[in-house]
């Protein structure tokens, strides 16, 4: 099993689905994690309470990704509380209302801009400074397949995604003289709130789609961030990893 003992560690979004799975499995592997959320307290008071009971530490942190500001105050805030940052996982993002492009409602289009990628921009730019000047760290933006699959009416998300999948690369290749290490988690569908609202739209026809023929864990995207945040990745940088059960070859 891979070792994150004595590691720090900024989820966002993982008060719930995807973050919260990565949360857990990090702390599982030794890590220490900051659990953010953006309205669900409680949810995100829930996994610190499981991070603790794996004897890690645990601080919850609230901040709106989509605003500099906060994201600025949320990640002192961690520094503050834990000295150090081993770990970033740009987790954070909201899903589109389906629309064909040219009835998208702008204001729609803006909002998730502003988190799936704006967001993930903005945790980067908070952290990664600091896991340059201590010389070592490592950085997972969470994307979608849905950036290759650019399935239609979901231009925005798709957008945002694809986007966080250049973003990556470059800061791959701006980090890599320092000894920070990026990559992607790119998920298909998984067993989250999201994911199971697609399932009871689509039924067997979407799982159908996926060559293993079910949907994912948060717990295997969990397994796989462990895996990229741990030295047993200590070569991989620049990478997309797709975790969709074969959906996408």
């Amino acid at each position: 099993m891979s070792d994150l003992n004595g590691k720090f560690a900024l989820v966002t979004g993982s008060s719930r689905g995807i973050g919260r799975g990565i949360a857990l499995e990090l702390a599982r592997a030794g890590a220490h994690v900051a659990v953010h959320y953006r309205r669900e307290r409680e949810a995100a008071e829930a996994t610190a309470r499981e991070i603790e009971a794996l004897g890690r530490k645990a601080v919850v942190v609230a901040a709106d990704v989509s605003e500099w500001e906060q994201v600025q105050r949320m990640v002192e805030q961690v520094l503050a509380s834990f000295g150090r940052l081993d770990i970033v996982v740009a987790n954070s993002g909201v899903a589109s209302r389906p629309a064909p492009v040219w009835d998208m409602d702008v204001e729609h289009w803006h909002r998730v801009i502003a988190v799936d990628l704006h967001g993930a921009f903005y945790t980067c730019r908070a952290t990664v400074g600091h896991l340059v000047r201590q010389g070592s760290g490592v950085v997972i933006l969470v994307s979608s397949i849905g950036a290759d699959l650019c399935a239609p009416f979901g231009a925005p998300y798709y957008a945002a995604k694809a986007a966080v999948n250049a973003l990556a690369k470059t800061l791959a290749k701006e980090c890599a003289p320092a000894g920070v290490r990026v990559n992607v988690i790119a998920p298909g569908l998984i067993h989250t709130d999201m994911g199971e609202r697609m399932i009871r739209a689509h039924g067997e026809a979407l799982l159908s789609t996926i060559p293993l023929g079910r949907a994912g864990t948060p717990e295997e995207i969990g397994k796989a961030a462990v895996f990229l945040a741990s030295d047993d990745a200590a070569f991989i940088t620049g990478k997309i990893l797709r975790i969709d059960g074969g959906a996408w070859m």
